[in-house]
């Protein structure tokens, strides 16, 4: 089956929600950066939070999310654009732990509970827009929550998880939710979410099961109205011709200091980990076109 997301409304249009089915897309970039479990976790469910923020967005509109929080994983970084089109690495993609007291992956220890999570979104605005929150779970899902609750001034709930076979390391099941609350919910609306996501099995077993992003949401939300389904993929902007374009903003010196004392260069890309290398007469052709 492959990877989506879902957007809906509920309880008269009260209520939007989100779910998505991102076990693919995480399995091919934990492939990419030969990632450990909890590491390929914390990206993960990174990951699936961005890209159902991606599908908050219209037409050429981009988000990044940077969360740094002090932990052996160094930073998560994820993108996503309104396309369904998302990509993440970590800093450091070798990173596992024994499961924690709850039997679970141990993202928080991975993470570290001393920093911020961080949003730019690109509107096409002259300035991106900038918000920020500190740390204050670790465990990924509770911070989006708070970040909306505190950034944006939005009451969410955010679900999500990633399930990794113990064994080769790949990936069984990923996916999220995210549940907002708009102006005009009922108090007692807001009761009988609360009790249904409070009594929600975990994501990655929900899609371990099978469970698709359109059930997930009827799990919370009382015959659902979908307004949208959108394929989620890989997607990494990178490419030689960007990469020779950005060599060419190092300046003359830069490249000929490269010719001089390495003969080469290799640029490497953190989010495909595709490395483009040029030999020398491959500087010496970039040198002499500027």
């Amino acid at each position: 089956m492959k990877d989506y997301m879902v957007r809906a409304t509920g309880f008269g249009g009260n209520v939007r929600v989100f779910a998505a089915r991102t076990t693919h897309i995480v399995e091919e970039i934990r492939k990419r950066h030969d990632m450990w479990n909890t590491a390929t976790a914390a990206m993960g469910r990174t990951l699936t939070a961005t890209t159902m923020m991606g599908a908050m967005l219209k037409g050429d509109e981009s988000l990044s999310v940077k969360i740094k929080g002090g932990g052996p994983i160094g930073q998560i970084i994820a993108e996503a654009n309104a396309k369904g089109e998302a990509r993440a690495y970590v800093t450091n993609p070798q990173v596992h732990f024994e499961l924690n007291d709850k039997g679970k992956l141990d993202v928080r220890r991975a993470v570290g509970m001393d920093g911020f999570l961080y949003v730019t979104k690109d509107l096409g605005l002259r300035e991106p827009y900038q918000g920020s929150v500190p740390i204050v779970s670790g465990e990924i899902g509770d911070d989006f929550t708070y970040y909306f609750v505190a950034s944006e001034q939005t009451p969410s709930a955010v679900g999500v998880g990633v399930l990794v076979n113990p064994d080769d390391r790949s990936v069984l099941a990923s996916g999220g939710f995210i549940l907002q609350l708009l102006p005009g919910t009922t108090d007692d609306v807001v009761a009988l979410i609360e009790e249904r996501v409070s009594g929600l099995p975990q994501v990655s077993r929900m899609i371990g099961e099978g469970l698709t992003p359109e059930e997930i949401i009827e799990k919370i939300v009382d015959e659902p109205n979908i307004h949208e389904r959108m394929d989620i993929i890989f997607t990494c902007t990178c490419s030689e011709e960007k990469v020779s374009k950005m060599l060419i903003t190092l300046g003359k010196e830069e490249i000929q200091s490269m010719i001089d004392e390495q003969e080469s260069a290799e640029i490497h890309c953190h989010f495909c980990n595709e490395r483009y290398h040029y030999d020398k007469k491959q500087l010496e052709q970039i040198l002499q076109s500027m």
